[in-house]
Parts: structure tokens; C-alpha cells; sequence
């Protein structure tokens, strides 16, 4: 599939995000609500199982993570000590002429990404003209014009950085100047100064006016596990290191939000805290930054599509940062953070709540606040590469083209259809047969509309990895055919080995051994 900012291609996947039941715009019948989306009856499958993939990694195969759900409603006072209320802000910029928002750290991020793009093309036509003796970092630190594409791609992001350190606007819009950073959609490069918008929405509690209490709807969900710190750590009896993990819902009020569900107002996320002994916690950051990579490559993406990117500048309250990025079709951008954040959250909530959140340590006979490592990834993000990463345009050894899903199997939303070649003779019969025994383990789909060549096309385009065709030698060998989706061959099966055989190919618990 092509990427670097393929819009064909990111057309293609939100048409066929709707048109086979994964995403739809929220509220479409009055015209929609921006940057809202709802799950279609795919796409909920689809969504549940990425989540139970990461539950499942997380918890099951960690004795010492444990999971929590916390509301999304806290108290007030919780997003003043985490920082929220004072510097939870995006730097925005207008168009003056398209009256078009930006975020003003992305124009820039973009920018330099477009140049590292560059770069990269012209190392990948080296390497094609030199062969096998090319020396690619050489050739990058010695090409004139690599290295401008590489010095483009780089030093405005370390400015972008100490900028927004010094809390430095006008210098921030004087840097988009300087590089003449133009609007995206009309090349307009008449631009209002930057300000900061806070990203949290306001809600309010209570039966009437005068009593309501102000609240924010939770912009993350790792402060529901921070004030939570002591509860699961002594009804659990755990022991530094140990990690609590959530899933949930999370708002922030995205002026600028584009990209389909890859930046929503309403989304999801999966985060882990990992507490820490301090003087440990860059240990830690570095066997997190590598269990996370681990999972995202079990899923066999290709891992092409991954690269670490550290950040420029990091948050206040971090001492160590790094992205997972993933080659969407609209380019590299971030799929998961981890970070370092110190020991800032918890003594934070002992200041402002007066109580002690503090782990003794036996060993040492001492009590300390723990630091803190943090995995965060978007549900919604990870929906969106797994789906677009999936959807790709084949040419088949006789001449054809096919579109195919080829989502992994493990996340696939129907594991296998389970198909009779006719309506007639009994098959259906057998067929349901399977269904019944099949149904418990996993979700398979029935269907005996159109002919068996249609019907696998369009489980190729609905994402099933796995046709299962009962025919009229089923009524003799007692055995079916299973067509694989992404290779399409095809192999005889005995039906009483068909569960097995599917699960070995689907399960959670075996594709979970690869990490």
C-alpha cells in the first residue's frame, strides 16, 4: 500500500469504513457532529478485540499488573493538581484567508516530516543506483543535498521546542514565517498570531443552578489510577515495581480536529502506570519503550511502519519521552507515548489532598513516593492503523486485481464464514451444524446468498480470514474446505478437526505467545 501522504488511499479506507459497518459519522442523519464517530457492528468487534489484546498483555501476561475502571467524573480539584487547569493548552494558529485553525506545532512537525520524507527518497534512489555496497548513513552525512533535506527535518523542531519551553508565541509564529509554511489546503500563508486554548470540557453537577458543582469531563484516564495508587496497592498487596492498567473514555475539546477518527473529541484510551523504585525509572522506560514495540509487532504490520521518535520537548513533568510512531496513509505520526513522568503525579495529589500516597519499602525500611512509567495508546489510533494498514489493492497471478482486509486474524471482527455451496441438499444442514459447535469459541458468520465466488469476495473486503465451504464431498469424507483470505489457498480439513484448526490460527492465547 502506498503511504507518505497518500490521500487516495485515506479516501478509500473512510469509504470503506462505512460502507462495510466499522465507522460512521455520529448523529449522520442531521448532517453530523465534527471529530465524532461511532463504531458500526464491524468495527465495535474490531475495537473490543484491539482492547482485549492490549487487557490481555498487559494483565495476563504481567503477574505484576493489575486492572482498574475509574469514572469519568473526578473531582474538581484532581485536573488542578495534575495541571490540567493551568496547562493542559494547544498553540493555535488562523488563516486569515481560508479562516481555517491549526495547530501551530504541527505545522511545523508536518513540515519537517515532509523534508525527512525527502531525504529518505533520495537515500532509497542511491541505494537503488549504488547496490549492495551503499552505506546509507554515509551517503546522509556526505550528500549536500540529503543533508539540507536532513538539517530541514530537524533543527525546526528543536526551535519549535525551546519556543514553546518559554512559553514563546510570537516567536513560535515567527518561526512558521520564517520557514513559509503555508495553508495545507489553499497555500495561504497570511497567518494570525498563535494563542492557547485549553482542551478540557466544562460540565457541571447538581440538581439545580445555584448548587451545581463546576466539573471537567477526564481529558485522560491516568489520573483515575493515580489517586487510586494506595487502594489497589494495599487491597492488592502489591509490591514496587507494579503497574495498574485502564481502558476507558476520554474528552478533550480538539479545535483543530482532522483525520478522521485518528483525532476526536470523544475517544479511547489504554493506558498502563508503572510505579517504580526512584533511581530505577530509565531502566524501566527502556524495557517499556521495547515490550511495547514487542506487542505492536506481534501483530505482523510490518515493522517498516514502526520507528521510535524522542520528544524535542518533553512535559513538565517528565524526565524521559518517546513516541511510537506509525506510517499512516497521511504520513508518521504518533500511535503511542511512553514517558517518564518522575514522581509528579502522586506527590502532586499529596499536596493537594493532604494525604500521604507513598509506598514503605521494607527492604529499605523507608517510605518514598514512587516514580512513575507510563505507556498511553489511542484505542482509536490503533483502530486506525490496523484498519488502514490493512486495506490493500492486490494483482493476482491471472491478471485480476482484488481489494482485500487483510486485518490481523486475531483482531478480525468474524473469524470465519461458514459457507454451504448450495441451499439445497443438505448442506445448509451440515454448515449450521458447524456454526453450532464453532459459535462457543469464536464469532463466525453464516451465509448461503450468491454464488461461493462472490460470497469470498466479499469476506475479502469485510476482513474474515478464513471461508469455511461445505460442499457435497462432506456428506462422504465428513471434511470441509478452508480458504485462507490473504494467500487464498485452500486445504481439505476434517470437520472434527476444524475447531482446533481455526483456533490455532485466530486465538488470542496463541497469537499473544509471538510477544
Amino acid at each position: 500500500m502506498a503511504k507518505n501522504n497518500d490521500q487516495d488511499q485515506f479516501k478509500k479506507v473512510l469509504s470503506h469504513a462505512k460502507e462495510y459497518g466499522y465507522v460512521f459519522q455520529s448523529s449522520e442523519i442531521y448532517d453530523g457532529l465534527s471529530a465524532v464517530y461511532d463504531y458500526g457492528q464491524n468495527g465495535v468487534e474490531l475495537k473490543k478485540n484491539i482492547r482485549e489484546y492490549w487487557w490481555q498483555a498487559m494483565t495476563q501476561l504481567n503477574q505484576d499488573i493489575v486492572g482498574i475502571d475509574t469514572a469519568i467524573f473526578m473531582h474538581p480539584t484532581v485536573w488542578k493538581a495534575s495541571g490540567h487547569v493551568d496547562a493542559f493548552n494547544d498553540p493555535l494558529i488562523d488563516n486569515k484567508d481560508s479562516k481555517k485553525r491549526y495547530r501551530a506545532d504541527v505545522l511545523v512537525e508536518d513540515y519537517c516530516e515532509k523534508h525527512l520524507q525527502k531525504a529518505n527518497k533520495e537515500i532509497a534512489k542511491a541505494a537503488k543506483r549504488f547496490g549492495e555496497d551503499f552505506d546509507a548513513k554515509m551517503y546522509a552525512e556526505t550528500n549536500p543535498r540529503v543533508m539540507g533535506y536532513m538539517k530541514k527535518a530537524t533543527e525546526p523542531t528543536a526551535r519549535l521546542a525551546q519556543l514553546l519551553e518559554a512559553e514563546d508565541l510570537e516567536g513560535v509564529k515567527a518561526l512558521i514565517e520564517e520557514l513559509e509554511i503555508a495553508d495545507p489546503d489553499t497555500g495561504s500563508k497570511n497567518w494570525t498570531d498563535v494563542r492557547q486554548f485549553n482542551l478540557m470540557f466544562g460540565t457541571k453537577i447538581g440538581a439545580s443552578a445555584d448548587t451545581a458543582t463546576d466539573l471537567f469531563l477526564r481529558p485522560e484516564t491516568a489520573q483515575g489510577i493515580f489517586v487510586n495508587f494506595l487502594n489497589v496497592q494495599k487491597s492488592g498487596r502489591m509490591k514496587i515495581p507494579f503497574g495498574i492498567a485502564q481502558t476507558g473514555k476520554a474528552f478533550r475539546n480538539e479545535i483543530v480536529a482532522r483525520q478522521f477518527i485518528f483525532r476526536q473529541r470523544e475517544f479511547e484510551q489504554m493506558e498502563m502506570q508503572y510505579f517504580v523504585k526512584p533511581g530505577t525509572e530509565l531502566k524501566w522506560f527502556e524495557i517499556w519503550k521495547e515490550k511495547r514495540m514487542a506487542w505492536h509487532r506481534s501483530l505482523g504490520m510490518g515493522d517498516e511502519n514502526y520507528r521510535f521518535h524522542d520528544h524535542e520537548k518533553m512535559a513538565h513533568y517528565a524526565n524521559a519521552a518517546t513516541d511510537i510512531e506509525f506510517d499512516f496513509p497521511f504520513g508518521f505520526k504518533e500511535l503511542e507515548g511512553i514517558h517518564s513522568r518522575t514522581d509528579f503525579d502522586l506527590k502532586a495529589h499529596e499536596e493537594h489532598s493532604g494525604k500521604k500516597l507513598q509506598f514503605f519499602d521494607h527492604e529499605d525500611n523507608k517510605s518514598y513516593v514512587p516514580y512513575v512509567l507510563e505507556t498511553s495508546i489511542g484505542l482509536d489510533r490503533m483502530f486506525l492503523a490496523v484498519f488502514s494498514n490493512s486495506l490493500v489493492d492486490e494483482k493476482l497471478d491471472g491478471g485480476g486485481e482484488r481489494t482485500v482486509l487483510k486485518l490481523p486474524a486475531v483482531l478480525a471482527p468474524v473469524k470465519a464464514a461458514i459457507l454451504p455451496l448450495l441451499k439445497k441438499d443438505g448442506l445448509p444442514e451440515i454448515a449450521n451444524e458447524i456454526v453450532d459447535e464453532l459459535k462457543w469459541s469464536m464469532n463466525v458468520a453464516y451465509e448461503e446468498k450468491d454464488s461461493i465466488g462472490k460470497r469470498y469476495a466479499r469476506h475479502d473486503l469485510n476482513g474474515t480470514p478464513y471461508c469455511v465451504t461445505i460442499d457435497h464431498d462432506t456428506k462422504e469424507d465428513h471434511a470441509v474446505t478452508v480458504r485462507d483470505r490473504d494467500t487464498m489457498t485452500q486445504e481439505r480439513v476434517a470437520i472434527k478437526d476444524l475447531k482446533s484448526y481455526l483456533e490455532s490460527r485466530v486465538s488470542m492465547s496463541e497469537w499473544l505467545r509471538k510477544i
